[in-house]
């Protein structure tokens, strides 16, 4: 990951607003950018990331940076990343030196897709190869340099697949364009894309044929380069996945917020995509803590709450976008227990409120006031409050046509609708009797 944001350009919401053709697609962006994304991306709103790799060896980074980046902080001399390696593993000791140490012996697939079933996630985001260049599936382009030749012996990408389409969630795999260190990439980049790049995302798409397909890595050079425009033509019209699959726009340093798919923004910087969410679809990536990958010199209070991310996922949702929130597995091929829980205490969460999040859309006809937020779903809206509001909830929208209802209580609430205002009479409950924590949600049946 790169913590880059790009501000969208006239043109890329005017080629978001154009009519969507069902293909064949074209390599221009005028004929790629009409492409909607599929329906499920839109209506999934929750998704995990995992950054899992070599860099989950050493797992370390100073706090606040990320910790999968270990390779390039290396090559900065007087770097706390540089001091902390020369402590530990000693001058001598290389980066590819990991990687028979990343050997995911209690790597259980199917006890992370159960995790991330009772999370609520609705889809999965692996990094198949992030910019180290170490691949997590067999690939061709990469020998000796992937979890099947060394290492795990293991083909991670094709393991979790199994196990995550079982539970019935949906896979993606996130993709680096670029590789550091890469020789050839570092001697001839057109080369590189032509005989490695190109060919090995090509096989990735093919052989584990998956939902989403997520790049990064891209800004050192223009889309040309990359040859995307040719990539995306191939994927939407001839690949296993055309129909269905999702992608983001990271496909050049020209592209982001521009470009592709979905917008894509980074550790808190949903904010600046509230507007165009009425134009493109977007979604908001951050890890748990300040690094994606698992960074072993965070502690506890570097971890943000249940209350908070839930918190997140909300106004994300209200805005228009998705969350894919990162996890960090050990090198040893464990979800740390942190991380578990706060996916369970989402998930739990969305069990009681998951109908105001999933499937629905930000209410623009309404401004977010205080502590509510708002979707809407049809013409149902859902009124969403980050505190518990004391006795009576009173807000600005339109008039429902129906009974308002506290999600997860079960009993109609009384209200009262006048001068374009509506006064919602807050049950008084106890601790027990509430149906859930960190928000509550209050459904306005047929808004008109």
């Amino acid at each position: 990951m790169k913590h880059v944001v790009c501000v969208a350009s006239v043109v890329g919401i005017l080629s978001a607003m154009r009519p969507c053709p069902a293909g064949p697609y074209e390599p221009t962006w005028e004929s790629l950018d009409a492409r909607p994304n599929p329906a499920w991306f839109n209506d999934a709103k929750f998704g995990i990331f995992i950054h899992w790799g070599v860099y989950a060896v050493p797992s370390w980074s100073p706090k606040g940076q990320y910790s999968e980046w270990y390779w390039h902080s290396m090559g900065k001399k007087d770097g706390e990343t540089w001091k902390f390696h020369i402590q530990t593993y000693g001058p001598n000791f290389k980066y590819q030196d990991f990687a028979p140490m990343f050997k995911a012996e209690l790597f259980d697939p199917r006890q992370w897709a159960d995790i991330f079933r009772r999370s609520g996630a609705k889809y999965i985001v692996l990094t198949s190869k992030h910019h180290d260049g170490f691949c997590l599936w067999p690939s061709a382009q990469s020998w000796n340099w992937n979890s099947v030749d060394i290492g795990p012996h293991r083909d991670l990408c094709g393991e979790l697949t199994e196990a995550v389409r079982a539970a019935g969630i949906r896979m993606g795999f996130y993709y680096s364009l670029y590789e550091w260190y890469n020789p050839l990439y570092l001697s001839d980049a057109k080369r590189y894309v032509d005989e490695h790049m190109l060919p090995q995302i090509k096989d990735l798409v093919t052989r584990y044929k998956p939902d989403i397909v997520w790049t990064d890595g891209e800004w050192d050079h223009p889309e040309e380069l990359w040859r995307s425009r040719e990539f995306l033509a191939w994927l939407f019209n001839e690949s296993p996945v055309a129909k269905d699959v999702a992608v983001n726009d990271r496909w050049g340093k020209d592209c982001r917020s521009r470009h592709g798919g979905y917008y894509t923004t980074e550790y808190g910087k949903h904010h600046q995509m509230s507007e165009l969410g009425a134009v493109r679809e977007w979604e908001e990536c951050r890890g748990m803590g300040g690094s994606f990958g698992y960074n072993r010199n965070e502690d506890v209070d570097d971890y943000k709450p249940a209350t908070d991310l839930i918190h997140l996922l909300i106004e994300t949702v209200s805005k228009g976008g998705n969350l894919l929130l990162d996890i960090g597995p050990t090198a040893d091929g464990r979800i740390p227990v942190i991380m578990q829980q706060r996916l369970i205490d989402m998930g739990e969460w969305l069990k009681v409120n998951g109908e105001a999040v999933y499937g629905t859309r930000a209410w623009r006809r309404v401004k977010e006031t205080g502590d509510v937020r708002f979707t809407l779903k049809g013409r149902d809206a859902y009124a969403i409050c980050l505190k518990w509001p004391e006795k009576e909830l009173t807000l600005d929208v339109p008039k429902p046509n129906g009974e308002v209802v506290l999600l997860g209580y079960g009993r109609p609430l009384a209200s009262a609708y006048e001068n374009g205002r509506l006064r919602i009479e807050v049950p008084l409950l106890s601790v027990n009797q509430t149906p859930c924590r960190h928000a509550y949600v209050f459904k306005l049946p047929g808004v008109e």
